[in-house]
């Protein structure tokens, strides 16, 4: 999947006839690798999750792997797995990471707030009730 998407992001490169300079074209493989994994292995990534911290979803509640979105440039930059009753669960599309400091620069702060939209450049509606239960990696 790593060389599709390659070869894809190649073939945008020569078709805008190098307008797109090489670290823009990285961060564009990385969202939209990030993103293709999510919703190709989400719920493969969700049961792993579930097996690994031995957590058996019911009628009561459910979990859901959700792309994080950085709030700031709506970038696709990792993936958390989401946990709360069904009904708010299937709200749930994104997770909006933002960032502030904390007694001036010496502690970074970073919520990860369940959202209802993949998009939070507009607005960040938050799904209250829902929890982020785990954090997923992806190596690009």
């Amino acid at each position: 999947m790593k060389h599709q998407l390659r070869a894809f992001a190649l073939g945008v490169l020569v078709t805008l006839g190098g307008v797109v300079g090489y670290a823009q074209l990285d961060k564009i493989l990385k969202a939209g690798g990030v993103a293709v994994v999510v919703d190709r292995f989400g719920g493969d990534m969700d049961r792993a999750i579930n097996r690994l911290t031995n957590t058996k979803p019911d009628k009561n509640f459910a979990t859901k792997v959700v792309p994080i979105i950085s709030a700031g440039n709506g970038a696709y930059i990792g993936a958390v797995q989401v946990m709360g009753k069904p009904e708010l669960v299937r709200k749930v599309q994104a997770v909006a990471q933002v960032e502030g400091d904390f007694l001036g620069r010496d502690v970074r702060l970073r919520a990860l707030i369940p959202i209802s939209t993949k998009n939070p450049q507009r607005s960040i509606n938050r799904v209250e009730g829902v929890g982020v239960s785990g954090i997923i990696d992806i190596r690009l």
